[in-house]
């Protein structure tokens, strides 16, 4: 079965643009030109893939990821921002409020389709992925969700990548290129920092169970996993 993208922009022209590429790339698109019509399109059938405009009438691209990442049925979708909006500080803002990746306009059909395909591979890794438990968490692989003391966790697609690459090589220190090869892919191009916010996201998915310290920082090194001080 073809995967199903849905389009999220206000502009016709942009929609046709990627639906075409979408469609040569063996996907199927969906368009929604606002976020109601999005929630229409989702209702209807939940996307493998959500390509999302950042400025959009009424709410704005980043109000409808941070609302997707709190609602059940879409919090494990990924999403890509499409947006013109290229500087750093706008990019961490994107991937705070939860998207996986971002495309910066103008872009070519042939970056689309290669970060497209990156983002939905990572997601199908993680389906193949075993359950493992360090000290309190536990990843239930087949169900794909995380629990503290059976407790159940909300961590976004890409914490979920991160947390599990954590659990099954723990106490290892990893400096920030080596979890961008091994959480990201060597053959995409994502900066250092993107790794600090996914820390970040990460950490407060743990608060409330107080396991936010097993996420440790090494200064000057990078990051270790542990269950111990």
């Amino acid at each position: 079965m073809q995967k199903r993208i849905l389009i999220v922009d206000d502009e016709p022209a942009i929609r046709d643009m990627v639906a075409f590429a979408l469609r040569k790339g063996d996907y199927e698109p969906v368009h929604a030109g606002d976020g109601r019509e999005a929630a229409a399109a989702i209702a209807d059938r939940v996307p493998d893939l959500i390509l999302l405009d950042w400025m959009l009438p009424g709410a704005s691209g980043l109000e409808l990821a941070r609302r997707w990442r709190r609602d059940d049925l879409t919090r494990d979708v990924p999403i890509i921002m499409l947006t013109a909006r290229g500087e750093e500080n706008d990019r961490v803002s994107g991937l705070e409020s939860g998207i996986d990746d971002y495309v910066v306009k103008p872009f070519s059909a042939r970056e689309l389709l290669a970060r497209i395909k990156a983002v939905l591979r990572r997601s199908r890794e993680d389906e193949d992925d075993g359950s493992v438990s360090v000290g309190a968490l536990r990843i239930d692989g087949a169900a794909h969700r995380v629990y503290a003391s059976d407790q159940p966790l909300h961590v976004g697609p890409t914490e979920y990548r991160l947390l599990h690459f954590f659990m099954t090589h723990a106490d290892r220190v990893y400096t920030r290129t080596q979890l961008l090869d091994h959480i990201w892919g060597g053959n995409v191009y994502v900066e250092e920092r993107t790794v600090d916010v996914h820390i970040r996201r990460l950490r407060k998915a743990l608060e409330p169970s107080g396991l936010q310290d097993m996420v440790q920082t090494v200064r000057g090194s990078g990051y270790r996993f542990s269950n111990l001080p």
